[in-house]
């Protein structure tokens, strides 16, 4: 049981961990300052895509006001946050 223990809590503590990918690694990485320009749109799915292919991001978060997010951060994730009449606000990484 001790064994088991010793293993266990070490894994879980990495687990928890993240690293930065290393340049190179093949790793999409999100440029915000490519899609700028769309802050003031209003986040129709099209420019919500757009916005994911110009940044270089793997996945894209959409925030509406009031809404609860995590507080991880992903060199890969595009968030664009909204206001209340989903037009785009601000558009960033991580």
């Amino acid at each position: 049981m001790k064994a088991i223990a010793l293993i266990a809590v070490p894994l879980s503590l990495a687990a928890c961990s993240y690293e930065r990918p290393a340049p190179g690694t093949g790793i999409r990485e999100c440029n915000a300052d490519r899609v700028q320009p769309l802050v003031g749109r209003e986040a129709k799915p099209q420019v919500v895509e757009r916005a994911k292919q110009r940044s270089g991001a793997r996945t894209v978060r959409v925030i509406k006001p009031g809404m609860a997010v995590t507080m991880d951060y992903r060199s890969d994730r595009l968030n664009v946050e909204l206001d209340d009449v989903n037009t785009i606000t601000a558009l960033r990484c991580g």
